[in-house]
């Protein structure tokens, strides 16, 4: 029986919508080659708290031909992957009233994390966030997956049910000792609570 769950945050409550780095080439003519670099360094280390967003998109953004500030940036970014999945807010919503725990398990750096927390007011539907960043370490470290164990005892590991897109991490939760899931869509996670099923769609 699942006592606490755990949803991936982009691509399964976090859907559609293109990603930034796509979007900022289509809309402004800065080249994903050009924002690589950025992605596969300095991002890596934001997403455990090692670095500073702001202040490493600062050394960039000149030579990608931006012309607005660091935090118009991190607006039109943060805004434009924030589409959520009613469907799974609303089983969210039933499950945590059944007596779940749901919580949010993310790779994600502060500034984002703070921007699901209150401006798509994930602080107010789940039962807490899981973000790399608050961790120091990403998912699927077991570090990330001990961290979540930790905080939710007394909840045994085979009453965490862990849901994500990757199968990288699905593998590592399972391996941590939960019970792991990958999401390929909302009809099959709600297949998995037949309650949910008649009742979000």
């Amino acid at each position: 029986m699942a006592k606490a769950i755990i949803f991936d945050a982009d691509g399964m409550v976090i859907v559609g919508g293109e990603r930034f780095s796509t979007r900022l080439a289509r809309e402004y003519g800065i080249p994903q080659e050009v924002t690589a670099a950025f992605f596969k360094n300095e991002f890596q280390q934001c997403l455990v708290d090692k670095a500073d967003l702001r202040v490493e998109l600062t050394k960039y953004i000149a030579g990608w031909g931006w012309k607005g500030s660091v935090d118009d940036l991190l607006e039109y970014w943060f805004s434009g992957e924030s589409k959520v999945d009613e469907r799974i807010i609303v089983a969210v919503k039933k499950l945590r009233a059944s007596g779940t725990r749901c919580h949010l398990g993310t790779n994600q750096e502060k500034y984002r994390t703070e921007y699901l927390k209150h401006e798509v007011h994930f602080n107010g539907i789940f039962d807490g966030i899981f973000s790399s960043a608050h961790i120091g370490a990403k998912k699927p470290s077991v570090k990330f997956f001990d961290h979540v164990f930790q905080t939710l005892q007394p909840i045994e590991k085979d009453e965490i049910f862990f849901w994500d897109d990757t199968l990288e991490n699905v593998e590592a939760a399972r391996s941590f000792g939960f019970q792991s899931k990958f999401y390929v869509g909302y009809e099959d996670f709600a297949q998995q609570y037949p309650s949910l099923l008649s009742e979000t769609t």
